[in-house]
């Protein structure tokens, strides 16, 4: 079973147009999720959270790798390296011909991983990473610069090949973007007054009274109208009621296909419940642990309730893009 959800997602993977949404799930353990903190003393749990955000993102603006003591920061990095690549890898084998060599990760999360994850790989390959940004001193974000390709052309104009690019959405902000004037600025800096859309229960209405983020989910929800699409989720709960809308209204779309995976089994039934789905649709399907590893059927069904023998994380993403069966890489899950 696990062999054939692996070569059906992988082959999906390289044959759509490819939507990524990544929550904090993915960043953890490294950035906790919300429900890890505790308002205490002066500082609510909103706060201990933002600084943790800030004080990850400056270690990895630093990238100093010799840090023992942040094990964590650095782990996750490399997690997200691998996923970096495994998209280059899948846009190398894509056919710009029958879609764009173009991918799109939209996180909810504010922090620096991403952005030095694709750092890292485009020392080794040729990519494009777009941002969003424009300028060179002053990099001013404006959303018209997502809809874009940009392509090598032969000496004599004989031949033009589609560079891979990976288009890179912040839809509740960034760590080190700066509000100047009008305008938003994203610096090579944490910022301390960044903008960005705080976890308070308040995101929707935050998000849409931002010109910005209100932008930044529209190109969410025209991606998901388009033909021939498919979005990945993980680390991501839904609890967002913004985004979960916008994903139940993308899912009449006949031609997206929408794939949620779950760290543990019982995220089924949450997922369901925070978009009160009663059942999954034909393009909706929700993947756990359950799904993919043959032995670990086995142990559930014998009665076993141990979940933690086998979690879905990002790194198993990965391995399903490079189409390596999960029951290979269970050490990642360590």
């Amino acid at each position: 079973m696990s062999v054939e959800i692996v070569k059906q997602l992988r082959k999906i993977a390289i044959t759509k147009q490819v939507n990524f949404l990544l929550g904090s799930g993915t960043s953890v353990p490294a950035i906790p999720l919300m429900g890890a903190f505790r308002d205490v003393n002066d500082k609510s749990a909103n706060e201990q959270l933002f600084e943790r955000v800030q004080e990850v993102s400056k270690k990895l603006l630093i990238n100093n790798k010799c840090d023992l003591a942040e094990k964590d920061v650095y782990t996750v990095l490399g997690n997200y390296q691998k996923f970096i690549e495994s998209i280059v890898s899948i846009l190398n084998l894509s056919n710009s011909r029958q879609t764009p060599k173009n991918v799109n990760v939209f996180t909810t999360n504010y922090d620096l991983y991403i952005e030095r994850a694709t750092d890292q790989i485009l020392k080794k390959y040729k990519l494009v990473f777009n941002d969003g940004a424009t300028g060179y001193f002053d990099r001013y974000l404006d959303s018209s610069n997502f809809n874009r390709t940009v392509s090598y052309k032969g000496l004599n104009d004989n031949y033009i090949n589609e560079i891979p690019s990976i288009t890179l959405i912040k839809p509740h902000g960034s760590i080190n973007w700066e509000k100047q004037d009008q305008n938003i600025v994203i610096k090579n800096e944490v910022i301390k007054e960044s903008v960005i859309v705080k976890p308070d229960g308040y995101e929707a209405s935050t998000t849409f009274e931002n010109n910005h983020f209100h932008e930044m989910l529209r190109i969410f929800q025209m991606e998901l109208d388009k033909p021939q699409s498919v979005l990945f989720v993980i680390g991501f709960s839904f609890q967002d009621k913004h985004i979960a809308k916008m994903v139940k209204r993308a899912v009449q779309n006949p031609e997206l296909i929408v794939y949620v995976f779950g760290f543990t089994d019982s995220d089924r039934q949450t997922f369901l419940d925070n978009l009160n789905f009663e059942n999954e649709r034909p393009n909706f399907r929700i993947l756990t642990p359950i799904d993919f590893d043959e032995a670990y059927i086995n142990k559930h069904t014998e009665g076993a309730n141990d979940e933690k023998w086998f979690s879905f994380t990002l790194p198993n993403l990965t391995n399903i893009l490079n189409g390596i069966k999960l029951e290979e890489s269970k050490d990642d899950n360590a």
